[in-house]
Formats: C-alpha cells, structure tokens, sequence
C-alpha cells in the first residue's frame, strides 16, 4: 500500500466568489449538478448521510432521488440502521463530493418521513429487480451467506409474478422516503494551496427553509 500521506492533488485555481452565487441554493445546487453531470463525474448523485443513533454516529453513501425547494430527498428500508437513527434523532448532514469538479456541497438538516403516496410513486418507476430487491433484504441486519439473500430473491420473484406493470411488485410497508429539509447549505470550491473557497448559506432564523427562497438565506466566507 502507498503512503496515502504523500499523494496530493492541486486543485488549481477554479474560485468561488459570492458574485458567483445563484439567486438561492436550489438554483445553485442545480447549476454545480448539471456541470459535474457535464463534467463526467461518476454518480453524481451519490451523497454521503450522516445520523446519530442510539448507538452512535455513522454514515454511509446513498443515492439523491430528487431536490426541489422543500428539500433533498432519498429512499431506504424504514428498519434499517439509518432509519432508526432518523428516528431517534432527524438532525442530519449530506456531502455531495465531486471529484472531477473539486467542488462539494455540504448540507445540514432535518430529516422527515415522505407521504406514503410520494414513496409509492417513485417505487413504482424503479425496475423490477430493485423493486424484488426491496423486499428481499433486511437491511442493516446479519446473514449467514450471501446464498440466502439469493434463495430469498428467487422466492419473491415467484411470489410477485412478471406482469409487465410496475404494480406487478408493490413498494414494502417497511420500505419509504425521506426528505432532507436544510437550514445551511455550503458550496466548496478546491483551490491551490488549500486555501480553498467556502461559502455557506445559513437559514435567516436556524430553522430549514425552502431552498428557493433567497431571503431566508444569509452568506458566509468561511476559512478553509
């Protein structure tokens, strides 16, 4: 294994200054996603999520399934380990990191439950073998080999027969959404020496607000 110590990356000298900001995070947001979507960056939509337990911080890599001004929104499996941690405690952060930009969007929130018609909606447009998958794991739970996990799928595959219909596998009740309301929005761009650019949108009174409202967001440069 190399030294990770010594491997180092310049960022150049791409800035960020607030005359660079959209109107409001929404817009900006969707501005920086669309270029690392121009930019080639792999899965752009994956975002790092971070709770707090009963047994402890983690975090983990999920996937971003929608942004508008009410907020962030991801699905997963409502009994697994950041489920519950949502649960005992809704107050969330979110990292988008894209690489082949240098750029990242760090967001701090409150996580809520998605209407059950939301949830329902999107499991419907998933394909097939996700949507079997769904079913199939008990996430964030133990299992002996990966055999089982298999045999389970291969049961369900019989037990919800291939109609064509996305109704064909219906959404688990254990299985939902949720949404990432914000009340700060950073937007990082890498720069030389790493002296980096931070410029973070904190919500006017501490609670979440729309992503689309520019007055509810004030500015700050942040040190690097």
């Amino acid at each position: 294994m190399e030294d990770p110590a010594q491997r180092r990356v310049d960022y150049g000298e791409r800035s960020l200054e607030p005359a660079d900001l959209a109107a409001h995070p929404l817009e900006q947001f969707r501005r920086w996603y669309s270029e690392a979507v121009a930019a080639a960056v792999p899965e752009p939509n994956a975002m790092a999520l971070a709770t707090s337990g009963p047994d402890g911080a983690s975090a983990r890599t999920v996937l971003l399934k929608g942004v508008d001004a009410r907020g962030f929104v991801l699905y997963t499996n409502q009994r697994s380990r950041k489920a519950l941690a949502i649960a005992h405690d809704p107050r969330v952060a979110l990292l988008f990191t894209w690489h082949g930009t240098h750029r990242q969007v760090a967001v701090r929130g409150r996580a809520e439950v998605l209407p059950r018609e939301e949830t329902e909606a999107y499991f419907a447009s998933r394909p097939r073998a996700s949507r079997i998958g769904a079913w199939a794991s008990e996430q964030s739970r133990p299992i002996a080999t990966s055999a089982e996990l298999r045999e389970r799928e291969e049961e369900l595959r019989r037990r919800f027969p291939d109609t064509g219909s996305p109704d064909d596998v219906p959404a688990p009740p254990h299985w939902g959404g949720y949404l990432v309301r914000a009340h700060e929005v950073e937007f990082w761009q890498g720069r030389t020496s790493r002296l980096h650019d931070r410029l973070v949108l904190v919500s006017r009174d501490g609670s979440p607000a729309a992503l689309d409202d520019a007055a509810a967001w004030r500015l700050e440069r942040r040190q690097p």
